[in-house]
């Protein structure tokens, strides 16, 4: 008996952790970040929702790693399932550090050397808005990997 207990703990502890990971990308992604663009001055906005990612990022690390922990003490998985949900984790991980870790920095500074200006009067701008497209195309990515993962984390 007690072990089904552990065991159910352990499992809607996973569903809650994929559960708040989801629910932070679509969050920020999909209701926060257009509601500052479209409130918000362009550099006033960029710089609230860079603060967001920011804390997506981490976000994400720590449910990565609570989700990857989490899946190792499953004892209701079995072996594919088990590396599915490890693989789904580590696809969602490597979305988050492409964009934490290379494209967030590069356009941040993009948009620090663009000056009082702003980066659309900037020559970096084509380049930025590459930027943005590929980083907003990774957090889509990510946030399908999030929905796969709500649903198998059951």
């Amino acid at each position: 008996m007690a072990a089904l207990s552990a065991r159910s703990r352990v499992s809607g502890a996973r569903l809650l952790v994929a559960a708040f990971w989801a629910g932070a990308l679509w969050v920020l992604g999909y209701i926060a970040a257009p509601a500052v663009f479209s409130t918000a001055s362009g550099a006033m906005a960029g710089d609230i929702v860079g603060a967001f990612l920011h804390r997506l990022a981490w976000i994400s690390f720590v449910c990565a790693a609570l989700m990857l922990v989490l899946v190792r003490l499953s004892g209701d998985l079995d072996g594919a399932r088990r590396r599915f949900l490890n693989l789904l984790v580590l696809a969602m991980l490597a979305c988050a550090l492409v964009m934490y870790v290379g494209l967030q920095p590069a356009m941040a500074a993009m948009r620090e050397a663009a000056g009082p200006a702003g980066i659309r009067a900037s020559p970096e701008w084509t380049k930025f808005a590459i930027m943005h497209g590929v980083s907003q195309l990774f957090h889509l990515i990510e946030s399908v990997l999030a929905a796969v993962l709500l649903l198998k984390s059951r």
